[in-house]
């Protein structure tokens, strides 16, 4: 994988992107976050419900530091890791808290190192998904099926200036509102409808938050996989 096609969705044409910029509370932290599926691009640049662009880009990876979380050695535990390390979250209930805390403390991985990390895309009905399992509401397996319900698919971000350097511009597609805003909004409600016909479903001996803090579970846990 020496080289790869991405496309960054947004409401301006992005021509050169900028090591530094951008949020420090997004799901992998600080960094440029891409797909490579161009129509997921238009959804996310119309998210203001304004007109927007999929720029597209090429990035060639050649001895980059690359951290896949679909790999083998990673569980969705660590993607929730970083995640609720990055995101602004309010956790109501103890239990939530001490999930953080533990999640943080025994599953984060270093990330910070790596000059792109690939995970999964935390759009706000997957974020309320996470927050649900933190708090008890899930077991485990209902919180990894519930984030394939709108085939989000998995987000490459861009994290160090290595990699900002080796990073290309191509041409930008212009994604119509009209189409892409409303695209954007059936996703989130189809993934909704998919998560509440799964709560009917009573996952009685799946691994719940509580489970893995009282059973002191961490990432070498066979159960995990």
């Amino acid at each position: 994988m020496d080289k790869l096609i991405l496309y960054h969705g947004s409401p301006i044409i992005i021509e050169k992107p900028e090591f530094g910029k951008g949020k420090g509370n997004n799901d992998y932290g600080r960094g440029f976050y891409c797909t490579e599926h161009i129509e997921l691009a238009k959804e996310w640049s119309c998210s203001l419900n304004t007109n927007g662009y999929a720029n597209k880009y090429e990035l060639t990876t050649q001895n980059f530091r690359i951290l896949n979380l679909s790999d083998e050695e990673y569980t969705i535990l660590n993607w929730l890791a970083i995640l609720i390390q990055n995101r602004k979250t309010r956790l109501s209930t103890p239990i939530a808290v001490r999930g953080k805390e533990w999640l943080i403390k025994n599953f984060l991985p270093e990330y910070m190192d790596y000059d792109v990390i690939v995970g999964y895309r935390a759009d706000d009905s997957y974020f309320s998904f996470a927050r649900s399992f933190l708090s008890n509401e899930i077991s485990l397996s209902q919180l990894s099926r519930a984030m394939k319900l709108g085939k989000l698919g998995e987000q490459y971000v861009i994290k160090s200036k290595k990699a900002f350097d080796a990073i290309t511009y191509i041409d930008s597609t212009l994604a119509d509102n009209r189409i892409y805003y409303a695209k954007r909004v059936k996703r989130d409600q189809d993934a909704r409808a998919a998560y509440y016909k799964e709560l009917e479903t009573d996952d009685i001996n799946g691994i719940f938050m509580r489970d893995i803090i009282r059973e002191e579970i961490k990432s070498d846990d066979p159960r995990l996989r």
